[in-house]
């Protein structure tokens, strides 16, 4: 098993400024790359914010937050690739998006390089198929915020090789994560459980059983979760929970996954939670205010 000695991130998102932060904190340098400069910068500077955030707490050493800065390069041009051990693409939960993406950046990688997708719900070994290295693809599904969630889902498709699993295996142990081994079926462990839990919770308030408020109270404090599932909807993004929705109801052909017709309604409004402003609540007063 190669040790993965440079790590490339496609995408500067949530989740990929969240993976670039806790490698090159953990010591491994990264190439950050994204199409949208905008989108370098603002990751750049929430990364600050969060070695800021952890060094408050007394979570990092001094000097941390300077020296993982200064092992993250980013940049616009996939040329930056080209001697990375392992590449993980972060990119939107779109599968045609990912695929062109692979595409793309294949040709530039090394023979040797692995490739890895942060997906929360597409099938590895079909999106591994539209690769040129279907053995040395795997899922690594890390969790939002990539710096707080210890989780990682290493998803092996048909042909992923065992060096290809150990390998990202070992990377994540050494940020600091836990790994679960999960099946190559849609939306594998975590997703497969808490989507419909969350769609279900959207049943509920579109068919009157109770309101935003009563939703949320009612689970938090009658079944303990941290937060209500409306809320922790908003925090996911709607529109992420219903990809992830039709992947699970037209990968598995079971109606209990439909996404429910409210969900579909707030994606088409342009409501998608915490990123848009406004999903189940309105994030422009403080403390947000249910939006039903």
């Amino acid at each position: 098993m190669a040790e993965v000695k440079k790590l490339g991130v496609i995408g500067a998102g949530l989740m990929g400024n969240g993976i670039a932060h806790v490698a090159a904190l953990s010591g491994v340098p990264v190439a950050l790359v994204d199409v949208n400069p905008a989108a370098l910068e603002k990751a750049l500077a929430t990364i600050g914010k969060n070695l800021d955030r952890q060094a408050a707490k007394g979570g990092i050493a001094a000097g941390a937050k300077e020296e993982a800065l200064a092992r993250i390069a980013a940049g616009t041009d996939f040329a930056a690739f080209a001697d990375c051990d392992l590449v993980i693409e972060a990119a939107t939960e779109n599968e045609e998006i990912k695929k062109k993406i692979f595409s793309s950046v294949c040709p530039i990688l090394r023979p040797d390089a692995i490739l890895a997708t942060n997906t929360s719900s597409i099938p590895i070994t079909r999106l591994g198929a539209a690769t040129d290295r279907p053995g040395r693809f795997v899922g690594m599904h890390f969790f939002n915020p990539v710096p707080m969630m210890k989780l990682v889902e290493v998803i092996r498709g048909l042909a992923t090789e065992d060096a290809t699993v150990a390998a990202v295996t070992a990377l994540a142990e050494r940020m600091g994560k836990t790994v679960v081994a999960a099946a190559d079926y849609p939306a594998f462990v975590v997703n497969r459980i808490l989507c419909p839990m969350l769609n279900e919770a959207i049943f509920a308030l579109m068919e009157g059983v109770g309101d935003v408020r009563a939703i949320d109270a009612g689970m938090k404090l009658g079944a303990n979760h941290p937060m209500g599932p409306l809320e922790l909807s908003d925090f996911v993004g709607l529109d992420t929970l219903y990809s992830v929705l039709k992947v699970l109801h037209e990968g598995l052909g079971d109606p209990k996954y439909r996404p429910c017709p409210l969900l579909a309604k707030y994606v088409e409004a342009g409501w998608l939670g915490r990123k848009s402003g406004r999903g189940f609540y309105d994030y422009s007063t403080n403390p947000p205010t249910p939006t039903r």
